[in-house]
């Protein structure tokens, strides 16, 4: 285990697969207590375990990202556990494909409840705290759709759009606490969710070599890969 954590309390969303997952484990590895939210209890909790086999600090607790009362529980239960909050790191997402004009209003809006009110909702419950530890480090998940945009996902696109300046907004207003603010805007990962599509496609070898090739380096970006960025 390595210490540049050390000492340290981290909420991560998202935590029971993907970027959230990897995210979660390479945190106790530097020695971070983690509080891991995600909707998904039993993934969530075998991430949990497999940090405190692994000699770590890790409790789970089950949430909805874009329900008021539950990240204001998610915040209380990190403070009774730990003390503090140092690091929020807003993770968690869901996609939809399809154009504006095939998009469902509740699809929408499902979309930018759980992308980008949960950001919100996470920040505006715990920024309070870490203004009274004196600082501390915030981490939104947007994507790289937020730069260039992507065909067939509007709601998608949208909501990573939205995260991004969102995180220049907070990154202004709570410079003076000592917060950092930051977003990750990944390319196209090879998480669970990537993987679902590819396999449940008409041809998914076909699926898998247009994912690589499409991308600069040839193949996807894994969850650990990003997870070293956070």
């Amino acid at each position: 285990m390595g210490d540049r954590l050390r000492g340290k309390t981290a909420i991560v969303t998202g935590a029971a697969m993907g970027i959230g997952k990897a995210s979660a484990l390479l945190f106790a590895q530097e020695g971070a207590a983690l509080i891991l939210a995600d909707l998904d209890e039993a993934k969530g909790e075998q991430v949990a375990a497999e940090i405190r086999a692994s000699g770590g600090r890790a409790a789970f607790v089950r949430t909805d990202v874009s329900t008021s009362e539950d990240v204001r529980n998610l915040v209380a239960q990190a403070v009774a556990l730990e003390g503090k909050i140092d690091v929020l790191f807003n993770n968690a997402a869901i996609n939809y494909y399809g154009k504006v004009t095939d998009t469902p209003e509740e699809a929408w809006d499902r979309v930018m409840s759980v992308n980008v009110r949960s950001v919100y909702l996470g920040c505006k419950y715990a920024i309070p705290v870490m203004q009274g530890n004196g600082g501390g480090s915030i981490i939104n998940t947007a994507s790289a759709a937020a730069l260039v945009g992507l065909k067939n996902l509007a709601a998608y696109t949208a909501s990573k759009g939205a995260v991004l300046q969102l995180t220049k907004n907070l990154a202004l207003d709570y410079a003076a606490s000592g917060i950092r603010v930051n977003a990750l805007c990944p390319g196209v990962t090879a998480t669970e969710m990537t993987l679902k599509v590819i396999a449940e496609s008409p041809d998914p070898a076909a699926a898998r070599r247009r994912f690589d090739t499409a991308r600069p380096m040839g193949r996807m970006g894994e969850p650990a890969e990003i997870a070293q960025t956070a």
